[in-house]
């Protein structure tokens, strides 16, 4: 039986990196990570791997975006949550959760 994974593949690390520099220190990306996820994630390097149509993280709706100190903090955790195989949430550490 081929056995295939379910949900989307990893964003990759050069991309969450770029994504994260930008979110840490960026406010004019951030504003924009809040208003259009999809059109920062394409600016921080994202393409979508051939023959696909969507990724999760293109619907991904963003209200409060954590504080740049907050994603320095949890960098690690969130380079970790972010190459993994995706699902439909932002990974907590990513959230203004106050």
């Amino acid at each position: 039986m081929d056995m295939k994974k379910v949900g989307p593949p990893p964003i990759e690390l050069k991309v969450v990196n770029r994504l994260l520099d930008l979110l840490s220190t960026d406010d004019d990306f951030r504003l924009l990570f809040v208003e259009d996820a999809s059109a920062a994630l394409a600016q921080a390097g994202y393409v979508l791997p051939e023959g696909a149509t969507a990724h999760p993280a293109f619907c991904m709706k963003v209200d409060r975006l954590a504080s740049k100190e907050n994603i320095v903090r949890d960098r690690a955790k969130l380079e970790k949550s972010l190459n993994a195989i995706q699902g439909f949430m932002a990974p907590k550490e990513m959230r203004d959760e106050a």
